[in-house]
């Protein structure tokens, strides 16, 4: 009887990832690192598994996408009630686990703390393009400011974030959680029901003008509160005249009004700071759906491909305070790895993978395959990545063809006659050029060659 054989399926909405798109997977990360740690931000990790208490009654809507974990050692035959079968969960994001490390620590960190953080994050959504299961988060927050200068700077690392990576039209949308409060107060809606007056018109892009008053009618906002909320939503004009605008609607909450203040300060330093207006503009419907934000919210777009948002953030004033019994103020981004990878590729604006390979060293055969080692951590030591052909008695186009596959740049051929003149022979794998140069010179050589390319 044959064995049985295990279906090799990944999980739905998880991936794996080659070398080649590992390659520019790094590229992009190792890029935004850079951008991250020119702007003063410090690294920081947090463990996959949360207890379950750490996450629950933060996200809203989307807690019931948070991964939960079984309890250890449950005995199958008489089990708990479904709410007591969990203690642990994995992370949904990476803002809360922040929070919870900064009560943790709050005496061993200097304030305000900005960190940066880069790990996997896991949510059971339905899997589509440019949404997964499991996928990287790319956050940047600074904690222990209540200065919008902290809101503008996450503003401009956004921005300058999409720069570096090359992308040229893109947008990022900006609204304030008090203008939000303020519209409903304005329009006689319950405080009670603000959140739901913020989820139903946040999805205005999708379900348009007409959706919207459904979704508000859904939701038990009154008729009377919808007539004044729906022409706000058609507000529109330079950042200052929408501001203008809502300032006159509001002048009468002082949720509101604040909020207004807040953002004309945001948007006062961003134009200070250089950013241009049809990179960063308000669009008063735009509300994102968790419900710990405080003030200033804005998320990343880019038309083409139409993938949804590729960074978010806002500030988040109270959400520390669940932890610590006192309110720490904090605000901060994240940025979609997996969705700017995704539209980079669909925008080709990604260059071809290569090897991390620099260097293959080609023994000619079985007998030179001591000193071949000898020459490959030459080469290692002198800070050149090396790989070493295996397959000794393989014919030396073989060799050869298996590096041209790879990428790899520059071989290094070494046999009898080069071991007994002390030289090697080394080749351009890309121009076959090949020349013979002494072991002295050889790592001069191929430095020079891999600088040229």
């Amino acid at each position: 009887m044959g064995r049985d054989v295990v279906k090799p399926k990944g999980a739905r909405g998880t991936r794996d990832f080659l070398p080649d798109q590992m390659i520019r997977r790094q590229m992009v990360i190792n890029t935004i690192k850079t951008v991250f740690e020119t702007y003063g931000y410090e690294p920081l990790e947090t463990p996959a598994i949360e207890n379950l208490e750490v996450l629950t009654g933060k996200y809203g809507d989307d807690e019931k996408l948070i991964y939960k974990i079984m309890r250890r050692g449950l005995d199958a035959n008489n089990l708990p009630p479904l709410h007591e079968m969990a203690d642990l969960a994995l992370r949904y994001d990476l803002t809360v686990p922040l929070c919870r490390v900064v009560a943790m620590y709050q005496h061993q960190l200097q304030l305000p703390f900005k960190r940066y953080q880069i790990q996997p994050v896991w949510r059971a959504e339905r899997p589509q393009k440019g949404r997964y299961r499991e996928f990287y988060q790319c956050d940047a927050d600074a904690v222990g400011t209540a200065s919008m200068l902290a809101d503008a700077e996450t503003l401009t690392l956004i921005h300058d974030v999409f720069r570096t990576l090359g992308f040229k039209q893109f947008r990022i949308r900006l609204n304030n959680r008090k203008i939000l409060t303020g519209i409903a107060e304005y329009a006689g809606v319950d405080a009670t029901k603000a959140m739901d007056v913020c989820i139903a018109i946040d999805k205005l892009d999708k379900i348009g003008m007409d959706g919207v008053i459904g979704e508000l009618q859904k939701r038990g906002i009154a008729p009377t509160a919808i007539n004044k909320i729906m022409p706000i939503l058609e507000i529109n004009g330079t950042n200052d005249q929408i501001l203008n605008d809502v300032a006159t609607l509001l002048e009468n909450t002082p949720t509101g009004s604040q909020g207004v203040a807040e953002t004309q300060e945001l948007i006062n330093y961003l134009q200070a700071l250089g950013i241009p207006e049809a990179n960063c503009g308000i669009d008063l419907y735009m509300a994102r759906g968790l419900t710990y934000y405080t003030g200033p919210i804005y998320e990343t777009i880019v038309e083409e491909p139409n993938i949804g948002s590729l960074a978010g953030g806002g500030r988040y004033d109270k959400l520390i305070g669940m932890f610590l019994g006192q309110d720490i103020p904090a605000t901060g981004m994240a940025l979609g790895i997996e969705r700017i990878i995704d539209v980079m590729t669909e925008l080709e604006m990604l260059p071809p993978a290569k090897t991390t390979v620099q260097v293959i060293v080609l023994p000619f055969n079985a007998e030179v395959q001591l000193e071949a080692l000898h020459l490959i951590q030459e080469l290692r030591t002198a800070g050149l990545n090396s790989e070493y052909y295996y397959n000794l008695n393989d014919k030396m186009g073989k060799k050869f063809k298996y590096a041209g596959n790879k990428g790899i740049p520059v071989g290094v051929v070494i046999g009898p006659d080069e071991i007994q003149q002390g030289t090697v022979g080394i080749k351009n794998l890309q121009t076959k050029q090949q020349e013979t140069v002494s072991r002295t010179k050889m790592i001069a050589v191929i430095k020079n060659m891999l600088d040229r390319d």
